[in-house]
């Protein structure tokens, strides 16, 4: 069986964002472990209307090619590492629209995120976390909050998320996690994707 593959996503499309510096710093953790295939996926390339369909895609194929360029996007992965910013207590409508127009292409596979802002982002992963339940994804209990003194220590005087040695432990123990749930869960729906086959 091949190695997991895991996307990065980018959750963040406006200009001047932060997304992309722990999306690139978390993914060259990722890679150097060897056992797992990882690509950023930018939402920028993804420019998804604010969701306009009939119903889910879960009950009736989405119109909006964008959108059926997402999911087959989306489908293609084993888990995501997902970068999330913090505003109002919560996370950025363009990341959960993102999340709204897939159903089945994010089912049974494990969920990390790197969250940023207020409290580290902590409040908005806890609410993704819930979407992602909904999802019939595996959301994971290990996560990377980059506080806002550490944003500050980034953004203002130059340093770089790999000199925060709390961050590179967080991140290291987060991707560990993943893997596993990746492995587990790509073999499980492996195995069931056979006997759904012999059957």
């Amino acid at each position: 069986m091949t190695k997991p593959r895991i996307g990065v996503i980018i959750g963040s499309t406006r200009e001047g964002r932060f997304a992309e510096t722990p999306a690139h710093w978390v993914a060259e953790i990722a890679k150097a472990r060897g056992d797992l295939d990882i690509e950023i996926v930018d939402l920028r390339d993804f420019p998804l209307p604010f969701f306009d369909e009939l119903s889910s895609s879960l009950y009736s194929p989405s119109k909006s090619e964008v959108a059926q360029r997402w999911q087959k996007k989306v489908a293609g992965f084993d888990g995501f590492i997902i970068t999330a910013a913090e505003y109002s207590r919560g996370p950025v409508a363009v990341l959960k629209n993102a999340l709204d127009y897939a159903y089945t292409e994010w089912n049974r596979k494990p969920v990390a995120f790197v969250g940023y802002g207020g409290v580290g982002g902590a409040r908005a992963v806890e609410q993704l976390r819930l979407n992602a339940i909904e999802l019939q994804m595996a959301p994971i209990r290990n996560a990377v909050h980059i506080t806002w003194g550490d944003f500050i220590q980034i953004k203002q005087h130059g340093k770089k998320l790999e000199e925060f040695e709390h961050l590179n432990q967080a991140a290291n123990a987060t991707v560990e996690e993943l893997a596993w749930w990746a492995k587990v869960l790509k073999t499980a729906r492996y195995n069931e994707a056979e006997t759904a086959q012999a059957a």
